[in-house]
C-alpha cells in the first residue's frame, strides 16, 4: 500500500504531522491485501473552522481505493492527533465490515450449493464418486 497524498487543509504540514500519519496508516497493512499494488491512499487533515467558540475543530479523512472497492473515513477531534487516530480506527472498521459482509455472502452460497446436491442426491439416489 503506498499512501499518494498527504493534505493539509488550514494548517501546515510539518514533517511531524506526516510522520505520525505514516506510522498510524501504516496498521492498513494488516487488513488490506499485501499483494494489491494497485492499494492506494489519500488523506486530508486540517482545522475545519478557525473561528469556533470552544476552540479549533480538527478534522481527519481517509479514502482507501483497493481492488475490492473504495472506502471512506472522516474523524473530528480537538487535536489533529486524536482526529487521525480516530480516522485511523474507523476505516479499519470499514474494511473489516466489508471483508465480513463478502465472506457470510459465501458461505450463503456455498450452503445454497450444498443443499442442491442434497436434493439431487435424494431424487436420483446416491452420486457415486470415482476416482482416476
Amino acid at each position: 500500500m503506498k499512501i499518494n497524498t498527504i493534505k493539509a487543509t488550514n494548517t501546515d504540514l510539518t514533517p511531524a504531522i506526516a510522520e505520525y500519519v505514516q506510522k498510524k496508516l501504516s496498521s492498513l497493512d494488516k487488513v488490506i491485501d499485501k499483494n494489491d499494488e494497485s492499494a492506494t491512499v489519500s488523506i486530508e487533515v486540517g482545522v475545519k473552522t478557525k473561528h469556533h467558540q470552544q476552540g479549533d475543530i480538527f478534522f481527519a479523512e481517509v479514502n482507501l481505493h483497493v481492488s475490492g472497492g473504495d472506502f471512506y473515513a472522516m474523524a473530528e477531534g480537538s487535536d489533529l492527533y486524536s482526529a487521525i487516530d480516530e480516522v485511523k480506527d474507523e476505516i479499519i472498521r470499514e474494511v473489516n465490515s466489508y471483508r465480513s459482509k463478502r465472506r457470510k455472502f459465501l458461505r450463503r452460497g456455498q450452503a445454497i450449493v450444498k443443499n442442491l446436491m442434497k436434493g439431487v442426491e435424494e431424487q436420483f439416489g446416491k452420486i457415486k464418486r470415482f476416482r482416476k
